[in-house]
């Protein structure tokens, strides 16, 4: 009786994993790009030129918002790093992901240049509070940012089939 009650069990956990697992969207399993802070998206055109909108977006540092909340209204006339990606996202593609190529690489890049990245909690929004952090750093920022979405957009056309 007691090996019943465990199979039962058991067969109801693969039932249930299995409607789980076919809930998540096309090609993803449960859990993995929409909330993976390491995801990697492939890159394509429209993330260069939303790097690019964004670094226009914030162009001096009389723009820029030292107060990031990660909440971006529309009628603001300064804009922290994560908004200015938000805007120039929605901008030129139309909607905004949070996990998308030009936003992860901007991760990426905090990683490598933040010295207090070990602290921040969200990437985007803390290094753009951190008191350290100059607008010069944000110009530098840019450019690092334009640069491995380049490298990464000719790394992945060389290396799709022709």
């Amino acid at each position: 009786m007691r090996w019943s009650k465990w199979a039962v069990v058991s067969a109801v956990f693969l039932v249930f994993a299995v409607v789980v697992q076919g809930q998540s969207p096309a090609g993803q399993s449960a859990g993995s790009v929409a909330d993976d802070p390491e995801a990697r998206p492939p890159v394509t055109n429209a993330d260069v030129q939303i790097v690019q909108r964004a670094r226009k977006i914030l162009d001096s540092e009389s723009k820029w918002n030292r107060a990031d909340t990660r909440i971006c209204p529309s009628n603001v006339k300064t804009f922290s790093l994560y908004c200015a990606l938000e805007m120039a996202t929605d901008e030129v593609s139309g909607k905004f992901e949070h996990r998308g190529a030009a936003m992860q690489e901007a991760r990426f890049v905090i990683d490598e240049i933040a010295p207090n990245r070990k602290n921040y909690e969200h990437r985007l929004m803390d290094y753009n509070n951190d008191p350290t952090t100059t607008f010069a750093d944000v110009q530098k920022f840019f450019q690092l940012l334009k640069d491995h979405v380049a490298r990464r957009l000719k790394a992945e056309s060389d290396s799709s089939p022709k």
